[in-house]
């Protein structure tokens, strides 16, 4: 087993799936492989305990396939995945896992706090998302306020088809965007319809054009 799963053959193997999906291996007992996404990382290092409650404990246990949601009391984010257990000599030897982002269903508004109380802001309104002095900063037209959620739960609350991760510090509604320029090497520079002006990063950019399509 092994060597069948060696880490170079999964990374290739890794490329197969979209962006928007991690991978992880595990054998009974703990993760021995796992290969983050743009979109959502669990954050799972190799040699981690396959915890009570995962869709990988489930798979183990009923050496049947689990596909399920999952709550953020596991790893501190929700995601949807599905976990398939593989065998060798009738033995149950590992599982095989496919993590998708969990995005929230029925919610079309981002709740900033503002200086007299809080504020409701649609999806479509919502020009970026910065997070600046360690606090998520919601950025409208003509207003600003903060959030208590992390960037990284936010790529999970928000929609894919609205909202990118280009930066460390930065999501951004696709839809605000005016232009798109060259900065350095393999970087871009986005100019907002607000005026404000946007990087994205070496580490985003192959995964922002992939998304944008240029």
């Amino acid at each position: 087993m092994d060597k069948f799963l060696h880490g170079s053959l999964l990374d290739v193997i890794g490329e197969l799936f979209s962006d928007e999906i991690s991978i992880a291996v595990s054998n009974t007992k703990e993760y021995i492989y796992y290969r983050p996404s743009k979109r959502i990382d669990l954050k799972i290092q190799e040699g981690d305990p396959v915890k009570e409650g995962t869709i990988a404990y489930k798979a183990l246990a009923t050496r049947q396939k689990a596909s399920e949601f999952i709550d953020k009391e596991i790893f501190g984010v929700p995601y949807h995945g599905m976990a398939v257990p593989f065998e060798q000599g009738g033995e149950v030897q590992g599982c095989v896992m496919a993590i998708y982002p969990a995005f929230t269903e029925g919610k079309s508004v981002v709740t900033v706090k503002s200086a007299d109380g809080w504020k409701p802001i649609p999806f479509s309104d919502v020009k970026f998302l910065e997070v600046k002095d360690r606090k998520t900063h919601v950025h409208a037209e003509g207003f600003s306020g903060t959030n208590k959620n992390s960037l990284q739960e936010f790529e999970y609350l928000l929609p894919r088809d609205l909202f990118i991760r280009c930066h460390r510090s930065f999501i951004v509604n696709v839809h605000h965007i005016e232009e798109i320029y060259p900065d350095t090497h393999s970087t871009f520079l986005l100019s907002m319809n607000n005026g404000a002006r946007i990087p994205v990063s070496q580490s985003y950019s192959s995964y922002f054009r992939k998304l944008l399509g240029f």
